[in-house]
């Protein structure tokens, strides 16, 4: 059954010319679209969130402190309160 799902490829391309492909099932791409918002840019707010998430995890509730992995994570932060508009704890209710 899940063969029977249709899928969208998404190319992802570094500055450098690197690229990868990832396939998503199209119809979860769509439930999770915000309204108006496309595939790519769904995919791309998807991946700044991931990122973000990942980083806040391994900042703060892991336990190594490393001060360049806190400016990675601090990095992030400031991109995702750039590309939302909100910060990521008023994003996800976590704060610290």
């Amino acid at each position: 059954m899940s063969d029977e799902i249709e899928t969208t490829t998404f190319t992802i391309e570094t500055e450098d010319g690197e690229t990868d492909d990832v396939t998503i099932p199209s119809g979860l791409v769509d439930l999770l679209a915000e309204e108006g918002q496309d595939r790519a840019e769904t995919v791309a707010d998807i991946t700044l969130l991931s990122f973000a998430s990942r980083a806040h995890h391994i900042v703060h509730h892991g336990e190594d402190q490393d001060p360049e992995l806190e400016a990675q994570e601090a990095r992030i932060m400031d991109l995702f309160e750039e590309r939302f508009g909100v910060t990521f704890a008023e994003a996800t209710g976590h704060h610290h």
